[in-house]
């Protein structure tokens, strides 16, 4: 049997996932075998394993620390939300179907045997599983149907490091209150507080500690520092989304100091696997930033508009905050447009959902490439392998170039001519009704690329492109350090940069170096003596 040990937060997003991975690494640098596990998570930002089962990415990324293959039982409940009151409810890697979140919470207890035998399948394999909770344990609302915190603590029999966020302020409130509001029993988990994002002199903090300790009872096993490290985010909460991402190298800027290629990604309301784009951050001279209004884009060199939970009702929000204009006038002027999965469906000419996957009916799509979606209740996941076909436009020397990724989306996209019911339909005015795109008999573009399933085995042609604008369902295409390179040299070429742009770092090489970095920071700021005396004695 595997020893067990439990990341729980004082609330969301302070840094439970990052010190999971980090404690993962740390172990496996000791040499044990472990494994990350979450019983729910609730995140749009989601993986395919290679038996084709979706995951929430922050167990892949522990995975990764780890070293070993994620599978599905390190998070065999996911949470998808579609809108602010319901879900998409995916257990052991395939859909359950879509819940409004009082439902969910009625029948969620029923999920405890898939969740222990996924538990009990790592169990059986590892030496050390690193648990992560979510949001707080303290949620008094909640707690007495909890699956994903102290319940699972309980059921593992594992003890708790509590972590809390001093860079957001109120961190001795955060820990001494999420204790106080805890049962006898809950608070008897606890074996430890983390205070983590600390800048500046510790010495400073310590009387704080001190009486943190004294009131609660609970050593405090680390303060850690603020990391600066490169590591591949949860949710919407993620930093990344806050501003603009650019290499610090000025030999790679303009004398203004402006970057030489700048990328825009649209930031839905909904946005999903934005991880895609992570990639550019590794390219010297690069710019990737994250934009939600029309005085926030200004005149990139590409416009990425990526995945979504909602692609219908993100591209109203679009439609209505005047983004949709200013992309087609943008395109006008010879800017990239690429769209991955939701965001690719957006630009087609219609989309159509008869079965109320998302929002019923069929509206007007971005116009820009002569194909329609239509939704379906199956939701399509799988790994796959291929290569660009010869598109025109800036992008023509991705012709020829391999990747690799993963498809999750519900529609089926079709070219327009193929005679799709929803090509012929009457398509009702949106809000904020913007100019058709000038679609000509003869069309320049066809299919992006040609992808093989890596789990069927079936080889298909896949995904689009028409003049300057390209899409694809595959998530991950920019993975491949060759396409993101590609991609990046075109970009500078159509600029007039000939020498100096386009080389990024070995990604899988750059992650490891990251994951290495983050265990040696807990390292030096954790009483890892402490935390394997907790490991080892566990609970009574």
């Amino acid at each position: 049997m595997a020893k067990a040990i439990m990341i729980q937060g004082t609330m969301s997003n302070v840094g439970k996932s990052v010190v999971a991975a980090g404690l993962c690494r740390i172990f496996r640098q000791d040499g044990y075998r472990v494994a990350p596990f979450k019983s729910q998570n609730m995140a749009l930002n989601s993986f395919i394993t290679k038996e084709g089962l979706e995951m929430g990415r922050a167990q892949v990324m522990q995975a990764e620390a780890a070293g070993v293959e994620p599978v599905v039982a390190m998070n065999p409940i996911l949470l998808k939300p579609t809108n602010d009151v319901g879900s998409q409810v995916i257990v052991n890697g395939e859909v359950l179907g879509t819940m409004n979140a009082r439902d969910y919470f009625k029948m969620k207890k029923s999920l405890i045997p898939d969740i222990m035998k996924a538990y009990e399948s790592l169990d059986q394999e590892y030496d050390i599983i690193v648990i992560e909770g979510a949001g707080s344990p303290a949620e008094i609302n909640l707690k007495q149907d909890d699956i994903v915190n102290m319940g699972i603590a309980k059921l593992a029999r594992a003890p708790v490091l509590l972590v809390g966020d001093i860079d957001r302020g109120g961190v001795f409130a955060q820990l001494y209150g999420t204790c106080e509001l805890l049962e006898p029993d809950e608070r008897a988990l606890i074996k430890g507080l983390v205070i983590n994002k600390f800048r500046g002199d510790k010495s400073i903090l310590d009387p704080g500690v001190e009486m943190l300790e004294n009131l609660t009872g609970i050593p405090v096993v680390g303060v850690t520092p603020y990391l600066h490290v490169s590591l591949e985010d949860e949710d919407s909460l993620s930093e990344r989304l806050e501003g603009k991402q650019m290499t610090a190298d000025s030999a790679s800027l303009e004398d203004t100091g402006v970057p030489l290629i700048d990328l825009a990604v649209i930031r839905f309301p909904r946005i999903s696997n934005f991880t895609d784009f992570n990639i550019f951050e590794s390219i010297e001279g690069v710019s990737i930033r994250y934009v939600s209004s029309v005085h926030q884009l200004g005149c990139p060199d590409l416009i990425f508009l990526p995945g979504t939970k909602n692609t219908m009702r993100d591209l109203l929000w679009m439609r209505q905050n005047g983004l949709e204009a200013a992309i087609l006038k943008a395109r006008q002027s010879g800017t990239v447009i690429f769209g991955v999965c939701g965001g690719y469906q957006m630009l087609g000419r219609t989309i159509t959902d008869v079965e109320g996957v998302e929002e019923g009916g069929t509206i007007r799509g971005m116009g820009l490439l002569d194909m329609d979606t239509i939704f379906e209740s199956e939701k399509a996941r799988t790994r796959v392998e291929g290569r660009f076909l010869a598109p025109g436009g800036v992008l023509s020397k991705l012709a020829g170039v391999p990747f690799y990724g993963y498809e999750i989306h519900m529609g089926r996209s079709h070219p327009s001519d193929c005679g799709n019911a929803s090509a012929a339909m009457e398509i009702p005015s949106e809000p904020d009704e913007v100019p058709q795109a000038d679609f000509q008999p003869d069309l320049a573009g066809s299919s992006l690329t040609e992808i093989r399933d890596s789990i069927t085995g079936e080889e298909k042609q896949e995904g689009a492109w028409k003049e300057n604008v390209y899409g694809t369902y595959v998530h991950g295409i920019f993975d491949s350090e060759e396409v993101a390179e590609a991609i990046v040299r075109a970009l500078a070429s159509s600029k007039g940069i000939t020498e100096g742009m386009g080389k990024s770092m070995d990604f899988a090489a750059f992650k490891e170096t990251q994951y290495d970095l983050l265990a040696d920071g807990l390292r030096a700021n954790l009483d890892m003596d402490a935390i394997y005396r907790i490991l080892e004695e566990g609970i009574l």
